[in-house]
């Protein structure tokens, strides 16, 4: 994938690269941000009435195989499974179509995103930064939320730490195009919801798992037998906004069924593939199409200057 043509776009993004390089220090060979995790492999079978919502070819086909990453957040890649940071988890999903071409969903474990646009996210994790321990009240980052009623909500929200990652529901950030055979574009947001449900660990259990207990357990759970998820759609009614992934919609709206996710093994070389692997958040693919929405543009620069540099490190 290119960079943007937007020279103000790659500029930002390279802003933002630094900000989690201060923030988290730099550890080569590993992502800026979601650092730690986990490569699964397996396949996805598409839902007998996503044809309605789409043409893209991984909803035309009988089934397409999947890389799906598994992460925690931030950019340290020994973040303990059981500290507050951890969470929300990520879950990025590669449909490979075929070689050298695919399309992602990219995903993590809080619905939306704290911020309207990237230069609001790097004001707020300049703030963050700024807020230190010894800095007196009202620190920068009180002054920030108490300005941006969206980031508070964000970071207000429930980030409860699940039993497993196969236990959790996951949130693509950005709302999508989805234009089927007929002609017809509706506007959707991905949900990946666990086929055996959302189930949580209590305050005491959080404080007893080992370091690496989310990930171990993934392993141990697809070793035995196939992971699943149900992928679905939330589909957005006209005159909602679908440009600004601070805006939720009302749970009233529909949820269409996209597909089936099963996950049937880890990746042996795991590591290595993470290192190489760049998920894209723009889909680049025949019916399905970004949105105005200008977090993705950003994304998918940052995911490029970071994979580049990843990829480049001994």
């Amino acid at each position: 994938m290119p960079l943007p043509n937007d020279e103000r776009v790659v500029a930002l993004a390279r802003d933002l690269l630094a900000q989690f390089d201060q923030m988290f220090g730099l550890h080569n060979g590993y992502r800026a941000a979601h650092a730690k995790g986990l490569m699964l492999t397996g396949s996805f079978k598409p839902a007998a009435g996503a044809q309605k919502l789409t043409k893209a070819p991984h909803v035309v086909r009988e089934s397409t195989p999947v890389t799906v990453r598994f992460s925690n957040s931030t950019g340290l890649p020994q973040i303990p499974d059981n500290v507050a940071d951890a969470n929300p988890r990520g879950m990025a999903i590669r449909f490979n179509l075929a070689e050298h071409v695919h399309t992602d969903i990219v995903s993590h474990s809080t619905n939306g995103f704290p911020t309207r646009d990237g230069y609001e996210f790097l004001e707020f994790l300049r703030a963050v930064v700024a807020s230190g321990a010894d800095v007196p009240s009202p620190k920068p980052v009180e002054k920030f939320l108490g300005s941006h009623p969206a980031a508070l909500a964000f970071v207000q929200a429930p980030k409860p730490f699940p039993t497993s990652l196969a236990r959790q529901t996951y949130y693509a950030v950005t709302a999508f195009a989805f234009t089927n055979a007929g002609g017809e574009t509706r506007y959707g947001r991905y949900r990946i919801v666990p086929e055996r449900g959302n189930d949580y660990l209590t305050d005491e259990q959080v404080a007893g798992i080992a370091a690496d207990y989310h990930f171990n357990e993934l392993a141990e759970c697809v070793a035995k037998e196939p992971v699943r998820f149900r992928i679905l759609v939330q589909i957005a009614d006209p005159g909602d906004t679908v440009d600004d992934a601070t805006v939720h919609w009302p749970e009233s709206r529909e949820l269409l069924e996209f597909g089936r996710l099963e996950l049937t093994e880890v990746l042996p070389d795991s590591l290595a593939q993470q290192k190489h692997i760049i998920f894209d958040p723009i889909p680049r693919v025949d019916g399905i199409e970004a949105s105005a929405d200008p977090l993705l543009e950003l994304r998918a620069a940052i995911y490029l200057l970071s994979g580049r540099r990843r990829r480049s490190a001994e």
